[in-house]
Parts: C-alpha cells; structure tokens; sequence
C-alpha cells in the first residue's frame, strides 16, 4: 500500500518522460501529488506516460519547453500554476550527455552541456520560489551525477556541469531553510537508461555487480521529499563505486 504523503501538492519534474524522470514522475503520482512532466522533444513518451499515470488514478499532464531558456521556463511555469495549481515540489532532472574527449570538446558542446545541465537548474529554481515562498513549503531536488565528484566517462564538461548543480543546492539550502524550502540533490552513477545501454563492460567498475535501476533513484528522492530536516545534501548512488 503506498502512503500518500503528497496528496494536495503540485510537482514539476523536468526532463520527466523517460529513465529517471519517468521514474520519479510515477513515484509522486503514487505519492498523491500531482504531476507536470516537462520534455523538451519526446511527446509520444510523455504522453504515454501521462497516460500510464491517470490509468494508474494519478494525476499528470505532459508540458513540453526547452527548460535552458528564460521565456520557455517562464511560460512553463506559468502553465503548470493556472492548470494544476502552484508548484510545491521541483525535480530539475533535465539533462544531456555528449561524450567528448578533452581534444575534442568544442565550446558548442561545452556551453550546450552547461546551458541543459546546470543554467536550467537555476533557472526553474528561480521561478518557482515564489510559489513556495508564498507557502513557506517547499521540495527541490535537483539530479546530480557521480561524475560531479569522479572522473566519469561522458568528459569534463559533464563533470562541470554537475559539480556546478551540487553547488547550486548547498546555497539555495543555505538561503532558504528559514523558509520551510528543503533543497537537496541525488547523484546516481551508471543507472540502467539509454545512457549507459549497450555499455555493459561498465558493470565491472561496480562492486554490487549490476547497474543500478530508475526507480532506486527514484525512492532515494522520495526520501528527500518526505524529511524536513535534510537540506543542503547529495544522496549518491553507486553500488559501492564511491563513497561520499
């Protein structure tokens, strides 16, 4: 029996139509809440997911916006408010992952990776705190990486990129814990998506012996969601790879 601890809450979870997102998105309509599944091109994904969703007595709608720009994320924002309701919990799961060499990462690759990765973050952060200001209450999470604080194998600018989110959470934390705002991040390495398929030499790095699965990280941001004393922090999921 699942316990609906998010009943009555809107959440929004960018880069929501498969992998982790998808994941995420099904464990909050489980959890009660509502939920607004942002893509930036994979509508029939989202869709089937909305679908999956209501099947399932949930709640959800499909918004698509690329979330690195300014007006898209403010009218995404504003969509979600007058349909659903004010946004109380924000996933900024949206992310890319070019792999690149460091002699062949050309700052196209370098300012796209920061731009999806890291200014979407700040982005959606921003517009959606006056939401939860107005309530004092507030969930953000934001995806990291164990590339963040590891060599990984995607390059360095997907390492800046996540380190940069990580850093993101701890002074937001830091600025809005008097405000009844939680902000933490969850940082899985090497989980079962389209990123690491057909990559199955990587499972000799893990120790647990598998990759990891979609909705392990999922659970680890419910937990989040569900403790009004852990803020500033990054849950990391490796099988034993690494260790904060």
């Amino acid at each position: 029996m699942t316990i609906r601890t998010l009943q009555g809450r809107t959440a929004l979870v960018t880069g929501g139509s498969r992998g982790i997102g998808a994941a995420i998105s099904k464990a909050l309509a489980q959890a009660g809440a509502t939920v607004a599944i942002n893509y930036r091109e994979r509508a029939d994904e989202a869709n089937k997911l909305v679908d999956t969703i209501v099947k399932a007595d949930g709640r959800a709608v499909a918004i698509p916006a690329d979330v690195s720009q300014t007006s898209a994320v403010a009218q995404m924002v504003e969509r979600v408010k007058s349909e659903l309701g004010p946004i109380d919990v924000l996933i900024n799961n949206a992310g890319i992952a070019i792999t690149r060499g460091i002699d062949d990462l050309s700052e196209a690759d370098f300012d796209r990776t920061i731009a999806i990765n890291l200014k979407s973050v700040f982005l959606c952060t921003r517009a959606v705190l006056p939401m939860m200001r107005a309530k004092q209450w507030g969930r953000i999470v934001n995806i990291s990486s164990g590339a963040a604080r590891g060599a990984g194998s995607i390059g360095p600018h997907y390492n800046a990129s996540k380190a940069g989110i990580e850093g993101l959470t701890r002074g937001y934390a830091a600025r809005l814990v008097k405000e009844g705002i939680t902000v933490n991040a969850v940082a899985p390495s090497l989980i079962e998506t389209d990123m690491v398929r057909g990559q199955e030499n990587l499972v000799s790095r893990i120790p647990l012996g598998r990759f990891g699965k979609a909705d392990e990280v999922a659970r680890a941001v419910m937990m989040l969601l569900d403790n009004a004393y852990m803020t500033g922090q990054t849950i990391a999921l490796s099988g034993g790879m690494a260790f904060n």
